[in-house]
Parts: structure tokens; sequence; C-alpha cells
């Protein structure tokens, strides 16, 4: 075989996935940055650089990988380098190297596939379509054999949205400025010793890409505001789907509360009715909002008591007693100042058909904890959520959030409509929070107010 030369500029964020050298990247952010070129790319040269090495590159369907990641692979591999076995979704270079190309499309089922696979390099393109499980699933799979030589690693794509949104958001946007390598000490019992694991966030948006023709551009501009923003800005605080679109944090107005629903922390007066609404979680968390109302009927979360151990959706598994003296504990400031506080909760927590219920033994923990059952109408609930998070026309809403409320900052805002039910929420996102704020909002119900004149801002896609 004589030389072959391999015709590949990539852009400057392009390259900066290439040489990056954390573990984990994630790579997009906005559509046309050239997310999907670059993976193919990546795994093509880690394959030809390091012989008997195997790169995997997942898709969620075999649809999408098909027309996405194979048909980029067919076009950018020389034959002279490798072919493809379409029996086998594989491309075998010369140097005894393979690129598999997979998909999950089914999660649950098809992940378990890739049990006993050795994962050199693994590659997943739009990751926000995969649940965490899978992810975390499939990392357990990259390693390899010491003779090797390598180091193996993981390099994804994702544009905002998705199932995956929150998630994904949470891993690698929110910690760190774009361009940062997040440093994690993650520490072994069995070696008896701590390694560091790195993973870095590099954003591209479509003005990254000089292949782009305008035409492209013009179609992005002219989608609906959230999908634009997305796609065009790769804004993750805006997404196509996006149950609350309306909600806004803006920190430059944390402190006069015009214009955002996240503001400082703050003291309610004492003569402020107080509310607490719990939505009862054990595998899943649970949520305890506690609430002010102010003088206008308008809402306050100050504090919140949230039982998740840290990954997303997964609860802190605690016995309703437990439960119970957490929360006793969050409203001790209100009882030695002598305020009372009602309370509303999920209706289910009062079923005993199997035995005490959850309620009942929550009082037996602590006597003093009153609960009501919420009103669990889940469309009205939604209904009176988006009406207080509108704003009149001195930009005030009837619902604020306080910074330290960080699990309802977190997960409300992520929430997307459910496909199959497209009026409601996707019940299989982290919604607990939401849950209960739709039981206390149900407790008091606004009727419909009058839009207020909208302000108007010209986009800029320069921003």
């Amino acid at each position: 075989m004589g030389q072959v030369t391999l015709h590949y500029e990539p852009t400057a964020r392009q390259r900066a996935f290439h040489a990056s050298k954390a573990f984990e990247v994630l790579y997009g952010g906005a559509a046309g940055g050239g997310k999907s070129y670059a993976c193919v790319w990546d795994a093509l040269l880690r394959c030809l650089r390091h012989p008997g090495t195997e790169a995997f590159l997942f898709r969620r369907t075999y649809q999408e990988l098909e027309k996405n990641l194979v048909a980029i692979a067919q076009r950018v591999v020389p034959p002279q380098l490798g072919t493809y076995s379409a029996s086998h979704y594989a491309f075998r270079l010369v140097n005894g190297s393979t690129m598999r190309f997979c998909h999950c499309n089914n999660e649950d089922a098809d992940k378990l596939r890739y049990q006993g696979a050795e994962i050199h390099w693994l590659y997943i393109d739009e990751l926000t379509h995969f649940r965490r499980d899978t992810y975390e699933y499939l990392r357990t799979r990259v390693r390899a054999d010491r003779r090797l030589g390598i180091r193996p690693l993981v390099r994804c794509t994702a544009n905002p949205g998705g199932p995956g949104h929150a998630w994904v958001r949470e891993r690698f946007v929110d910690p760190a400025p774009p361009g940062t390598i997040i440093r994690e000490p993650v520490a072994s019992a069995i070696l008896g010793r701590t390694q560091v694991r790195t993973r870095q966030f590099i954003q591209a948006t479509v003005r990254d890409n000089p292949y782009i023709d305008d035409d492209y551009v013009f179609e992005l501009e002219s989608k609906p505001r959230a999908l634009r923003d997305a796609l065009l800005l790769g804004r993750w605080d805006a997404f196509e789907g996006q149950a609350f679109p309306e909600w806004t944090d803006d920190p430059a107005h944390y402190a006069d509360g015009r214009y955002t629903h996240v503001i400082a922390p703050f003291d309610p007066p004492a003569h402020w009715p107080r509310w607490i609404s719990f939505d009862y979680g054990y595998s899943r968390p649970f949520s305890c909002g506690v609430w002010a109302v102010g003088e206008r009927g308008e809402v306050y979360r100050y504090k919140e008591v949230y039982g998740c151990d840290g990954a997303p959706n997964e609860g802190v598994r605690l016995a309703p007693g437990d439960i119970a003296r957490r929360i006793e504990r969050a409203l001790e400031p209100e009882r030695r100042a002598g305020i009372a506080v009602f309370g509303v909760a999920d209706p289910s927590i009062w079923d005993g058909s199997r035995g005490a219920s959850v309620y009942d033994q929550m009082r037996e923990a602590v006597p003093a904890l009153f609960l009501s059952p919420g009103n669990n109408a889940r469309l009205p609930g939604k209904a009176q959520l988006h009406e207080r998070l509108r704003f009149d026309a001195d930009g005030r809403p009837m619902l604020q959030v306080c910074t330290t409320c960080r699990d309802f900052i977190r997960t409300v805002p992520a929430l997307a409509y459910d496909p199959a039910a497209v009026e409601d929420i996707d019940t299989r996102a982290e919604d607990h929070a939401y849950d209960e704020t739709r039981y206390f909002l149900m407790s008091r119900p606004l009727p419909p107010r009058t839009p207020p004149q909208r302000r108007t801002k010209r986009f800029d896609p320069l921003g």
C-alpha cells in the first residue's frame, strides 16, 4: 500500500476537541458546529495511530446511526485504509483497529449487549438523547489491556434539549466555563488510593464552522425562540420542548427582583403566612419546599429540603420518619419564632391499604408535622405555575425562588413535555420539586390575569 493522504481541515473548535487531554469531553452546544464529523474523524485518527484498538461510536437509534455516523465514515475513510462490513456495522482498518457503530434504541436491553465489551475509545453522538444510567454503564466498559499502552477515553457531542438535557448540563456545562478542565478525585477502597478524573465542555456554535452556508443560518434564525436559541446560540437554558420557557434566571436582578424568577436569599417578614409542600420519594428524591406568601398573594420559595444523593433523580432511601425529622430541622427557625407553618402534600402518602401510611409514619416521628392532601390535578396545577411565572407590567412575577433552592432551580426549568401527552410534563424526568409546587399552588389558585404589554427585544445572533 502506497502513501495515503487524509483530507481533513478541522475548525479551531474541532482541533480543541481532538487535542483535549481530559478523560471525558462534551463537544457542541449548537447545531452546525461539525460535531458528528469531528466524532468520526477523532475515532478514525485514534484507531490509525494506535493499531489493534477499538472505537465504539453510538447514536440512540439505528436509523440515526446509519444516516449520520456510518454515512460520514463511508465518505471519509479511504478504501485503502479500511472496509465497511454492513452485517457487523464496523469499519475494519488495515492496522487491525476497528470502528464499531452501535445504538441503544431500547436503553434497558441494548446497553447490556456491551456487557463484555472492552471499549478503548467511546464516542456518543447526541448525548442528550441518552439516559444517565446508560451513559454510566457504557463508561464502565471503557478499559484497555496495559500491553496496548493507551489511555482509554470518552468523547461525546450534544445540542441542548432532549430527555437527557438536565443531567448533561449538570455534568458538563454548569460546573465551569467552557474550555475549563474539571478535576474530580475518585477514591478506590480496593486499591487504597485516589485518582483524578477529568472532564471538559468545548462549546461550538454555527459561527465556529466556516463550512456552513448562509442559508442554514437563516433557517435557524427563523425558528421559534427556544429552538432558535438552543440550536443557533447553544443556550442550555432554552431548548425545544421546554415546559416552562418563560422561566428567567437573571443574576443582574437578583437584588431588585425584576424580570427574574430567581432572587437573592432573604428573611420573610414574620407576619407573612408560611407553607410547606411535600412530594414523597424513596428510590427517587423526596422534595419539600418552604414558602412565604407576600402582601399581593405572591409566593416565595425561600428554602427547601431535597432528598438526592448527588446523582440526578437518585433518592437517599430514607424512611418516612427520617424525612420528617429532616423537615423538622429545616423549620426550627420558624418554630422558635412562633410562626405557624401550614402544609400540603402528595395525596398518595395517606394510602394505608398496605399498612401504616407514609403520613402516619411521618407523624409518629414528628407529631407536630401537619399536612393536608394536595390537589393532584396535573394540568390545572401546571396552568397555575404558568400563571404565576408571568411578569406584570413592572416585571414582577407571582412566584420567585431564592438562589439557595438549588434543586428547584436545577430541575424545574429543565422539564420537558411528554411526547405521548403533549400538554403534560414528561414524568420520566426529575419532576419532584415541580410536583410539590403544584400541590402548593393548587391550594391557593390564582384567577387568569390580563397579559401585560410584552417587552420586545430585537434578536441579535451575535449576542
